[in-house]
């Protein structure tokens, strides 16, 4: 029997309403330091850059991502039915842990660190004695449980279905959230109507065919958020300055040159993986300092890329031809910069779902009237349309505005 709290603990959410916390093993992880670090992490990394109000945080999202995955355990009833109480425990606290490895910037930060945030995840959630001291002390082996859930090793296969998945807790919430706080409505879907049509079959979680349309608005809000959100250019601008600015303290590192006034990024520009403990003070508060403090460098890239940074002098950008980069090259060095620290070339490409490709935990499924389960592009015509569709990608380079050097 897990330990609860002594009243069920709420925190109000503008997304949920209430984030709600019984369990005593979830409520101390909550307000342990790794996930109160999250606090100064924000959700969209570049993207607040373009949409203002977009200051939300990891710390935000991992509170909802666990709850959506609460309310999966307890009001999706073949859920509720089928899974013991220790494993909704271990799946809840994976939900609520799955981005405590996130380092500042979010995504854009792994261009940064040779090591990917589920790596440190998991090392987090078995190595820190914090976490691992409360959830071993609620249940033998816990916490080795929670971080197989990530690693999608667990021994229930559906646990981490509901985490990290096409149709999951972590991509139900950040579209919600993300639309919310960027104050566009791309990312808003019917999370209400697909909580209300999820089962389990034959050990997947599957759809009602009920709820196909509100899965097909799901897959389209997705859709949209990338390509609106996600990947827009002014947000990859200021991401790809943060990557150049590392490659030019790894090449000053290199020279015995360094700038050490902000030891913090020593191990970065060392090219070797951070320490749980220097990685812990790694966040968006000290990155912050970090460039005010590089703006005054004495190198003059350094500071030249850490003042942009500071103060949204951000790259212009242009479509990344073979030709359009050979004459922005040009263009730099008459300019007098370097194109290895002033050009930042960049592609992305994003389809808005995947069909089955031999894993069933990467397929979203649907459960039609008479039984059979489909794949979902096989029960829904406008996905089946969207997957056959040309893949879209967008090529950028980014380089400073050369006539007029301000954005």
């Amino acid at each position: 029997m897990f330990r609860r709290t002594d009243e069920v603990k709420v925190l109000r959410d503008p997304v949920h309403g209430y984030i709600h916390v019984e369990y005593e093993v979830i409520w101390q992880c909550i307000n342990a330091k790794w996930m109160q670090r999250l606090r100064r992490i924000r959700q969209l990394g570049g993207a607040h850059m373009v949409y203002h109000a977009a200051d939300h945080s990891r710390f935000q999202h991992s509170l909802g991502v666990y709850e959506i995955v609460r309310r999966m355990v307890t009001e999706v009833q073949d859920l509720a039915d089928s899974l013991s109480e220790r494993e909704k425990v271990t799946v809840m606290l994976a939900g609520l842990m799955h981005d405590i490895g996130h380092g500042p910037y979010s995504h854009a930060f792994e261009a940064v660190t040779p090591v990917s945030h589920e790596e440190y995840t998991c090392e987090i959630i078995e190595q820190d004695p914090e976490l691992r001291g409360y959830m071993e002390a609620c249940a033998p082996g816990l916490s080795r449980e929670v971080a197989d859930v990530i690693r999608h090793r667990s021994a229930n296969p559906i646990l981490p279905q509901l985490v990290s998945a096409q149709l999951d807790a972590d991509r139900m919430d950040y579209l919600l959230r993300d639309a919310y706080f960027t104050g566009t409505k791309y990312g808003v879907f019917d999370l209400e109507r697909l909580l209300r049509t999820l089962r389990v079959s034959d050990g997947r979680l599957v759809v009602k065919e009920s709820g196909v349309y509100a899965v097909e608005y799901y897959i389209m809000a997705r859709y949209h958020m990338y390509w609106q959100v996600y990947y827009h250019p002014i947000a990859r601008s200021y991401e790809s300055l943060i990557a150049q600015l590392f490659v030019r303290l790894r090449d000053l590192a290199e020279a015995g040159q360094f700038p050490h006034t902000i030891p913090e990024f020593e191990p970065l520009a060392a090219r070797r993986k951070l320490t749980l403990d220097e990685y812990f003070v790694l966040d968006e508060y000290t990155c912050s300092y970090g460039f005010q403090l590089l703006s005054r460098c004495s190198d003059p890239v350094t500071a030249d890329l850490a003042s942009r940074l500071r103060d949204r002098r951000l790259f212009d950008y242009a479509e990344g031809t073979p030709e359009n980069i050979e004459k922005i090259t040009e263009k730099l060095k008459k300019h007098g910069y370097d194109p290895k620290y002033y050009l930042a070339h960049q592609a992305v490409r994003q389809r808005p779902y995947e069909p089955y490709s031999g894993k069933r935990e990467n397929a979203v499924w649907i459960r039609m009237h008479g039984g059979e389960i489909r794949e979902l592009s096989a029960a829904s015509s406008i996905v089946a349309s969207l997957i056959k569709a040309p893949l879209l990608s967008d090529n950028r380079v980014f380089f400073p505005a050369l006539e007029a050097d301000h954005q």
